[in-house]
């Protein structure tokens, strides 16, 4: 049966999962997304369908149904691009029409990692390094005891699909730097007030820039072995509000001792499909350490394919053909490629001048790109809007980079 890629989500981690589709398979991914958003617009790739009202599960299962009715005699491969997609995937994942294939765990899997409390405990349970934390119910009155904590701190919030529920002035997917408790209190309680009755995490904070930041991208087969990993070390990191911490800048890289901890962590939960994993190295004592577990393929998964392991062709192998995932052993993904998603001015103006050197010399030998520039996409009319995004990326930066402070 032939296949076809169903996305939730339209963010440039959607657009790039219909690349991967389109460079493997060719044809277009269905990219449900709540507006039509830059990465897709005028493009040949996607088939955008609106739904604004995504995070209604019955909402979805509605679209999700008349786009089945429209591919009869399809499999359609269902992914999410955020965790909260995932969980929503995972939840209707029994009432969902035959043609659809699931990759993700089961919900009693994805509760146990997703949450980041649960995945401190796995970590320490298993000799995985991971930041101190401390956990604080954000219903409860009384102000969290930070005492094993030195400020600054980072504080982020335990339920992301709740946190992405309420919304208050300022509002951030993670505060990387509170500067003391009276900060932190009134961080808190305006959280509270807002209507988020979720946990919130209080950490360590690891000295360093964007470039002491790593993603890990994994790929279990079915019976629960890590088959595949890519390690990548970030340059440059989103600095706007609502975006801050996405990677914007990765250079595929290899630690064996960091994809070991992953492998045993993953392989004791029994975890299958794409893991993704956020991480910084702590130049105090040279550990990389563990933030958190995402269930899915990362926003910046590009940097995989573009270094060439289709991302696309691992899912369909296995769970649309029902083949050996990558057709012969296993692959620890070293090649060095640049995969950026900004323009290499915006990129070398933030970095050390090592790295700078390093960026200039992968670019010079062809290997460097950007998932938003694909060949295929032939409208110049979205050739005009990548490029206006692009050019937007200056007065961002400018904006909100700590540097500019």
């Amino acid at each position: 049966m032939q296949a076809r890629a169903v996305v939730l989500g339209g963010d440039v981690g959607g657009y790039s999962l219909a690349r991967a589709f389109h460079e493997a398979y060719g044809g277009r991914t269905i990219v449900v997304s709540t507006v039509p958003t830059v990465p897709l617009r005028y493009s040949r790739i996607v088939e955008n369908v609106v739904a604004s009202r995504m995070d209604e599960p019955e909402e979805v299962l509605g679209v999700l149904q008349e786009i089945a009715d429209r591919n009869p005699d399809r499999a359609l491969l269902l992914l999410g691009t955020a965790d909260w997609h995932v969980r929503t995937i995972a939840a209707l994942r029994d009432r969902l029409p035959a043609a659809y294939v699931v990759p993700y765990v089961e919900m009693h899997v994805l509760d146990r990692v997703t949450s980041k409390v649960a995945f401190a405990a796995l970590c320490a349970e298993h000799g995985v390094d991971h930041p101190t934390t401390v956990v604080h119910d954000v219903r409860g009155l009384v102000m969290p005891d930070t005492s094993g904590l030195q400020f600054p701190v980072v504080a982020k919030p335990e339920d992301a699909t709740g946190y992405h529920r309420v919304d208050f002035p300022g509002k951030r997917k993670v505060y990387p730097d509170v500067a003391d408790e009276a900060e932190l209190h009134a961080l808190l309680a305006q959280v509270r007030d807002a209507g988020y009755t979720g946990s919130f995490l209080i950490q360590d904070r690891i000295p360093g820039d964007d470039t002491g930041m790593r993603v890990l991208t994994t790929y279990s087969d079915r019976s629960g072995r890590v088959r595949f990993a890519s390690f990548g070390h970030v340059l440059l990191e989103e600095h706007t509000p609502g975006a801050l911490g996405n990677p914007v800048g990765i250079i595929t890289d290899r630690d064996d001792a960091v994809v070991a901890q992953a492998v045993r962590l993953l392989e004791v939960i029994g975890w299958t499909g794409f893991a993704n994993f956020d991480l910084k190295y702590d130049p105090r004592d040279g550990r990389t350490v563990f933030f958190e577990l995402n269930p899915r393929l990362g926003r910046s998964h590009a940097y995989v394919t573009a270094s060439g392991h289709n991302t696309a062709q691992m899912y369909v192998r296995e769970y649309v053909e029902g083949l050996d995932p990558l057709d012969g052993p296993d692959v620890w993904a070293q090649e060095q490629h640049l995969t950026s998603l900004v323009p290499a001015t915006v990129l070398l103006r933030y970095l050390p001048s090592t790295l700078r050197a390093l960026v200039r010399r992968l670019i010079r030998r062809g290997r460097a790109s950007n998932p938003l520039w694909y060949h295929a996409e032939r409208d110049p009319r979205r050739w005009a809007v990548v490029a206006l995004a692009q050019a937007n990326h200056l007065r961002k930066f400018r904006q909100h980079h700590p540097s500019h402070a």
